[in-house]
């Protein structure tokens, strides 16, 4: 599993690289001391190794007043197995150019020999303080330089002198490390909640930890030291791993190399390191949250202090404090307890704190919370109306909810107000869907559900729904099933009636009813509305979940709503309120556009396909945002084609347009009954693709090659499987196998069998292809596709158009999954 490219010739006694080399590898091969007692053993070994050299090529060189200096992560003694080293030869001066040229290279190049990355100079004392000066990295880099060899006074002089510079310079230095972290974030995302986050880049990561450093040794502020030290170790031995297991100086957990690296650190799984990656993220997140907020108030202190004195001469005042709530007021930017506060008397001081602070959008301060995590009593079960009330308020003041729910997340008074959250806390979700961990997804589903809450008669009840919808992920088994129980008993500890207890629990339970129905089942079916009805309850609770339908999708992540979904949604409400309010189910006919009935009298007409292919460039649709946003539809196109009804338009399709390259995004089949004087049945198929890459095949392209397909005279298997030979597809991480079932009681009409697999090209056409070798029928068809994942769902019949016994339905679906299963 180890990959160090170094060679293992020469003597073994460590004085030449080839013995530095030997006994470094044994070094990294071993297991018995991973983490820090390996860091530092590297950074001795390699001390060693370069003073050896230092001392032999400044002999040879003839040059005195000189040190080699080890700066950045070599200097912290940080040396990962492929970790550059970072060295400054310093100078006095006195030695002409081609002496250092010759001193350098003989320093030089028996590192680049070994394979090693090197971030070398060649600078006098002078040299090195301009350039720190005038360059942030440099002098950040500097901060952190250890003597190797040579001239130790040198080396001490210098490091003096760059703290005195580091210090003198903070209030203009600081602010621009700020702002380059804020530009890193930006660029890089949050750690703590990426699937395959940058372990020193990404918010949260090893430079943070620098910076913070770099802060303490201003003298201007201190990061918060709980947990900061731990934090940093962490992601240092994954750090370590990941490098062990890539063979490469890559910061980046990439998901292929999850298990690898969880499986060299000696842990139980991924999930496992990754939950440990997101924990100590957040502890150096949140630290740096606060030593930025202590800066800048330091900093304003500063530039007000003269000001001041002036105004009143010499004379300075307590900071004004403005009344937020009972026991809480805002004094220089941040919420603090007031001086009458009592919080070991007022349980509910720190719920009411947090939702004054989100409503103002202001942070709270640590000296706050830290002193209610200390001090506040717990609030008693149930709780008193007002604690409800003031979670309420705190879910529902959107975007500034999530930096105050975090404040109180870092010190554990989220999971002393709910037990039930330590399980979902900083728990990732290794999917590609999903833009975050459970914990954060749930808080921002609230806040998106905030935004809906002009829509709902019971706002309370879909914040608080919202919040707990994923509570059952922590938990083995079904989550909503889970989800369910615990989110009754949590909604009965927070103090809501009986009544209310029991919306909540059934908006947990069904939290994904309304999007799969939509997406996978057929609507004009009345036994598809009556279920959801039956579910739901309801018309008050249905409004609710269609709410907390569209927030969750909208937290989950871009591939999980969008403007096709939520009109799919709400017909889907629309009918089942209808049945809830007494009206019919009788089945309506499927509306037909005046386009799609065009298309069918003509390939009526015809005898053969007819397509029309709309790329939706031009006219992108756009839809609402929970937060009132307009949001672009990704473009793509929109094909309807008409066949006239026969076997093989299912595979036939999609497997033209995968030999196209266009990827099916959505899909619908369903057969339609032409009107006298026609008659006869036709195949109207309404699919949106879009290309891999490249331009758009032409319709009439499109339409040649599916009359071939028709007609048995274009072999789509052999073409695809060529294709796979000549360009195969880069295997990445491991996909878990496709999962074939039988929805029992979905539909009077058809046997619905749903596929969930990891998407792929011509995926569609296998599908097709083996539910006709299994006899059966197609009726319709729903197809989605979320990220790397397709969930389709299948309406069949037997020749004879009646739905599948049980037994027989069990067989097909054992078939399409074993088929599935073949490489394809």
């Amino acid at each position: 599993m180890t990959s160090v490219d170094v060679s293992t010739e020469s003597s073994d006694d460590g004085s030449e690289p080839g013995g530095y080399a030997a006994a470094r590898l044994r070094l990294l091969v071993e297991k018995a001391q991973p983490g820090p007692p390996r860091r530092a053993a590297l950074a001795e070994l390699t001390d060693e190794w370069l003073a050896r050299m230092f001392a032999g090529a400044a002999e040879a060189a003839g040059v005195s007043g000189a040190a080699l200096v080890a700066v950045g992560g070599y200097g912290r003694g940080e040396l990962s197995p492929r970790s550059d080293l970072d060295l400054l030869l310093l100078h006095d001066g006195r030695a002409d150019a081609a002496t250092l040229a010759s001193l350098a290279d003989r320093l030089w190049y028996p590192v680049w020999d070994l394979g090693l990355a090197l971030d070398h100079s060649v600078r006098t004392p002078a040299q090195a303080r301009k350039t720190a000066g005038e360059d942030l990295k440099v002098q950040l880099g500097l901060l952190d330089a250890r003597h190797v060899a040579g001239d130790l006074a040198m080396t001490a002089a210098l490091r003096s002198a760059v703290l005195a510079d580091w210090r003198n310079l903070a209030p203009k230095r600081l602010p621009e490390l700020d702002e380059l972290c804020r530009e890193r974030a930006e660029r890089q995302g949050e750690l703590q909640y990426l699937l395959e986050g940058d372990l020193k880049e990404a918010r949260g990561g090893l430079r943070d930890a620098t910076a913070l450093r770099a802060v303490a040794a201003s003298w201007l502020a201190d990061a918060p030291r709980e947990g900061l030290g731990e934090a940093r170790r962490t992601l240092l031995d994954v750090r370590d791993a990941l490098h062990l297991c890539t063979g490469r100086a890559t910061d980046r957990l990439a998901l292929q190399e999850q298990d690898a690296v969880a499986d060299q650190l000696g842990l139980l799984d991924a999930d496992v390191m990754l939950r440990q990656v997101s924990e100590s993220a957040r502890v150096i997140s949140y630290a740096g949250d606060v030593t930025w907020r202590e800066v800048g108030r330091v900093l304003r202190a500063r530039s007000a202090r003269p000001r001041l004195r002036g105004l009143l001469g010499g004379r300075s005042g307590p900071p004004g404090r403005t009344p937020l709530a009972e026991g809480v007021v805002e004094q220089d930017g941040e919420v603090v307890l007031a001086l009458a506060a009592r919080p070991e008397k007022d349980p509910v001081l720190a719920l009411r704190a947090a939702a004054a602070a989100a409503q103002s959008a202001l942070p709270v301060s640590r000296h706050a919370v830290r002193r209610l995590a200390s001090v506040a009593q717990p609030l008693p079960s149930p709780w008193p109306a007002e604690a409800r009330e003031q979670l309420v308020t705190l879910l529902g003041a959107g975007e500034p909810t999530v930096p105050v729910w975090e404040a109180l997340e870092a010190e554990g008074l989220i999971t002393g107000l709910l037990p039930d959250w330590e399980r979902v806390r900083c728990r990732p979700q290794r999917n590609a869907v999903h833009t975050w961990t459970v914990d954060r997804h749930l808080v921002e589903t609230a806040v998106r559900a905030s935004y809906l809450t002009r829509r709902v008669g019971r706002p309370d009840l879909l914040l608080v729904a919202a919040l707990l919808h994923d509570i059952g992920k922590g938990w083995p088994g079904d989550h909503s099933v889970t989800g369910e129980t615990i989110a009754r008993d949590m909604a009965t500890r927070i103090g809501f009636p009986a009544d209310d207890v029991a919306v909540i629990a059934t908006l947990v339970r069904h939290h994904l009813l309304l999007i799969e129905t939509a997406t996978r089942r057929d609507l004009d079916d009345p036994a598809t509305v009556r279920a959801v009805a039956e579910a739901v309850g309801s018309s008050g609770t249905l409004e609710l979940l269609h709410a907390l339908t569209e927030a969750d999708a909208l937290a989950t992540g871009p591939a999980a709503w969008s403007s096709w979904r939520g009109t799919l949604v709400a017909d889907l409400v629309k009918r089942a309120s209808a049945v809830l309010a007494g009206e019919p189910v009788d089945p309506e006919p499927a509306a037909t556009t005046a386009e799609q009935e065009r298309l069918a009298v003509e390939a009526h007409r015809t005898g053969g396909p007819v397509l029309a292919l709309r790329a939706r460039a031009d006219s992108a649709e756009s839809f609402e945002a929970a937060d009132g946003s307009a949001e672009q539809e990704p473009l793509g196109v929109e094909l309807l084609i008409a066949v006239p009804d026969q076997p093989h338009v299912l595979p036939a399709t999609a497997g033209v347009l995968a030999l196209h390259r266009l990827a099916v995004r959505a899909a619908e089949l369903r057969a339609v009954e032409l009107p006298d004087p026609f008659g006869g049945s036709v195949l109207l198929l309404d699919w949106r693709v879009a290309a891999e890459y490249g331009s758009l095949p032409q319709a009439a392209r499109l339409r040649a090659d599916l009359v071939r397909a028709l007609e048995g005279s274009l072999d789509i298997e052999g073409r695809l499987a060529e294709r796979e030979a000549a360009y195969p597809r880069r295997r990445g991480v491991q996909a878990p196998p496709p999962r074939v079932t039988v929805a029992p009681s979905a539909s009077h009409h058809a046997t619905v069998i749903e596929v969930r697999a990891q998407d792929a090209p011509g995926l569609l056409h296998r599908i097709g292809r083996a539910l006709e070798a299994a006899g059966v029928r197609v009726r319709s068809s729903h197809v989605s596709t979320l990220g790397a994942n397709a969930v389709d769902a299948f309406y069949v019949t037997d020749a004879e158009g009646v739905p599948l016994s049980p037994e027989r339905a069990a067989e097909v679906a054992r078939g399409l999954e074993s088929a599935l299963g073949e490489p394809g």
